[in-house]
This record gives structure tokens, sequence and C-alpha cells, in this order.
């Protein structure tokens, strides 16, 4: 079922030898760049006609009314309400303990610079809603934002025709226990051209003002739009199709390991999932559980196609050390380390989004209830950015004090760097400060 990479006694780079998914994001930009175009020129005329063409949803506003909030979380399933307060409960201990203080460093007598944590002002959360429908993204985007300080939260998920024409009643659900009551039945790449440049809507209260920050995940038209208008306004990162690593020995149990990849593959037939290992036979072992476990699942098909294109596959290698670098390579969104003395393989990780160690710490508890988040970067990004947090919705801005004598102390380093750069001006602002 899994195509194989076999790295055993190769000395070469592996990042060019490992499954990915091909995305051309630079395409999927031009094809998407008339519908973001026309949502700033237009606003919410070509909102609607976007949503009909790419959603085939006729809608008449683009805010979700208050009460259509309220009404989704008062019937949610009694289940469903307890998992996800527990999940926010968890998020929330997490998050909190990311939150920056203020420092002041006294640079000398008189001399200080204080570094000031301050929040954006306004964010949009951008909740999916395609194959699957996430609620669970509402509490990954909605409290790091809440735990930062951010005043504005802005959420916008795609009208379901099931749901009249609103978003999925589980996302408004979510909202409404997080305390977010501005929310957009609008997606896609219209979704995010309407966030960062603003809309105005069939009246006042239906405007939707830009924002200063987007996050979430999206499929490959939001990240061509985020990609479009980084700069107007900040992202979190560019989302490719989801994906696990799992690096394993012969310690692994197969029936873990086959799951953990199935729950991967479940997201979308692009969705990427790998094992990494050093045991042909855990890699036997694995594909017999795959073919059993994947019979009797209910996405069989996108499932199937998943497992089964070129961005899944097994690698095998020479020893745990060499499977480090592959990982390291690769740099998963999901990184799962199940082997003997999985905590310390797990340390020595430098590339991924999230690692999960062990047997009792499968991606799924991520994804939901660890208490961590599950907005993480994609596609190798692992090797340069990091997942949705706290931090994401802070800006460190530096404020500067000096008294007199401290800057008399100083003037005469500042001039000579200021004419050492031919900009004579620069030392000259200080020079005056001093002239008789």
């Amino acid at each position: 079922m899994l195509n194989r990479t076999d790295l055993r006694g190769s000395q070469r780079d592996p990042r060019g030898l490992l499954p990915r998914a091909r995305l051309d994001v630079s395409a999927a930009v031009e094809q998407i760049r008339p519908t973001v175009d026309a949502v700033h020129q237009h606003g919410f005329g070509a909102i609607k006609e976007a949503t009909t063409r790419f959603d085939g949803v006729e809608i008449e506003r683009l805010r979700v009314p208050r009460e259509a909030i309220a009404a989704a979380a008062e019937s949610l399933d009694p289940e469903v309400r307890a998992a996800l307060l527990e999940s926010i409960k968890r998020a929330r201990k997490v998050h909190a303990d990311q939150r920056r203080q203020d420092v002041t460093t006294r640079v000398v007598d008189g001399g200080t610079v204080t570094e000031r944590w301050v929040p954006v002002s306004r964010v949009g959360l951008y909740v999916p809603g395609g194959l699957a429908v996430y609620p669970s993204t509402v509490v990954m985007n909605v409290v790091p934002a809440q735990e930062a300080g951010v005043e504005g939260l802005v959420v916008a998920s795609p009208p379901q025709k099931e749901n009249g024409g609103l978003p999925d009643s589980r996302v408004l659900a979510a909202c409404a226990l997080l305390g977010v009551d501005e929310v957009y039945g609008v997606g896609g790449a219209q979704a995010i051209a309407m966030l960062g440049y603003g809309s105005d809507g069939v009246d006042d209260e239906d405007r939707c003002e830009p924002v200063d920050v987007i996050t979430g995940p999206g499929n490959i038209w939001v990240t061509a739009a985020k990609r479009l208008l980084q700069g107007v306004v900040g992202i979190d990162a560019e989302a490719g199709p989801t994906e696990i690593a799992i690096l394993a020995d012969e310690t692994a149990d197969p029936r873990h390991v086959a799951a953990d990849l199935i729950s991967q593959a479940e997201h979308d037939p692009m969705a990427a999932s790998v094992l990494v290992t050093d045991s042909e036979a855990l890699a036997a072992a694995v594909e017999a559980e795959l073919t059993r476990q994947v019979a009797s699942t209910k996405h069989e098909q996108r499932v199937l196609t998943a497992l089964t294109g070129e961005q899944s596959g097994v690698v095998l290698v020479d020893d745990l050390e060499q499977g480090l670098r592959v990982v390291d390579a690769y740099a998963a969104e999901h990184l799962e380390i199940q082997t003997r003395d999985a905590r310390q393989w797990a340390m020595r990780v430098r590339n991924a989004g999230a690692i999960f160690v062990g047997a009792w710490s499968p991606v799924s508890l991520g994804d939901y209830a660890a208490g961590s988040n599950h907005v993480l970067p994609t596609a190798g990004c692992a090797r340069h950015s990091s997942g949705l947090s706290v931090q994401s919705f802070l800006r460190g801005i530096h404020v500067v004090e000096y008294d007199e004598a401290a800057l008399r102390d100083v003037a005469g380093h500042v001039v000579a760097l200021a004419n050492a750069e031919d900009l004579p001006a620069h030392g000259d602002a200080v020079k005056v400060r001093f002239a008789q």
C-alpha cells in the first residue's frame, strides 16, 4: 500500500529523496488573484458572487446573526459541548503560560530599554469547512488570541447548504462557548480578501472591518490568498496538506502506527502519512495492519488515496540516528516518536511542528485535548516556523529612555558610527543636544 524509500547505506542529504505532496501555490495565486482583487474593489457584491460560484450557496448577509450563534450553542450535543469545554480549559492552561512579560533592561545608569509585548488590535481567524468541519480549530485560533489580549476577534468559516447558508452549527457553537460573536459565513479566497481588505455588507451591522493578522488553516486557495495578502496583513503561515511522520523501531505496536497513519490520511486525499523505521519487520506488520484497518474506516477511499499517493510512504533507515536525520530533514507538521527511550529521541529533534512522545501520545490527542495547538507549519516549514501560539498575536516594541548624562556618555560612539556609514546628520542629531 505505502510507497517505499530505502535510504539504508545512503550518505546523501535526504531532503530531496523524501515523499512530499506537490503543491503549486504560485499557480493558485494567479488563479485566485481576480477574486481577491474583485473583493478589494467591490466588497459584498464580489463576495456574494464568489460564494455562489465556489460554494454553491446564495448568501444574503456576510455576518452570522448573534441569535444563530447562541442557538447553535443551545442545540449542541451535550457530549460535544463537554469535549469542547475540556479542550478550551486545557488550551487555556497551556497558552496562558506562553504570555511574555514586559522586560526593562538597565543598559547604563540613566539609560534603559524596555521591551513591551503588545497584542495586535484585530485578528481574523479562519476555520475551514470542506471535507470536514473543525470546531476544534475555533478553539486553537481563539484561545491564544484571547490569552494574548487581542480585543477584536473575527471568525470566518464557509457557509453550509445543510445549515441554511450559515457556517456549520458546531463551529458556531464553539464560537459561542468562547464568547466570539463576530462571525462571517464566508469561506475560501474571498474570506481571506474580506478579512484583509474589509468589506461593506447589506447594512452597517453587516460590514466587516479589516484585520491586522489572519490565522488558521485552509485549502490551497486559502493559502494562495494569504500569500497575496501578506504585507497588507500579517499571516501565521502558508498551510499545505496536513502530514504525519512517525519515527519507530521494532518496539512500536504496528496497530498504533497504522491507526495513526490512517487518522492523518482521513483529513484529505493529499494528506501525507510517512513512517520512518529501521525495522523491516515493523514496516511489514504496519502494512498488514493498514490493509485490515483501512477496510473498516468510514472514509476508506479518501484514506486509501492519501496512503497510496506520492506524498506518503515508508522510509527505511539503517538505525535511529539516521532516522533522526531523516525526520529533521522532513520537518513534519506532526511527528510521533514510537521507539524505546522515546523522550530521549524526541528531545534531540530540531525540526517539527509538534512532537508526540511514546505510545500514549497520538496526534489525535493534540488535535483536540492535549492543551497544545494544532495549527502547525506544514510542507517542511517547521525548519523555520513555529505553530500558532500566543506569540503569534504579540509584537515586541522597544521603548528607549536615556537621560542627558547617559546620552553624553555614548555620544562619541554614535557620531563615530554615523560618520563611518556616511550619515553625518545622524551624528549631528546627537551633537546638537550638547552644543553651547
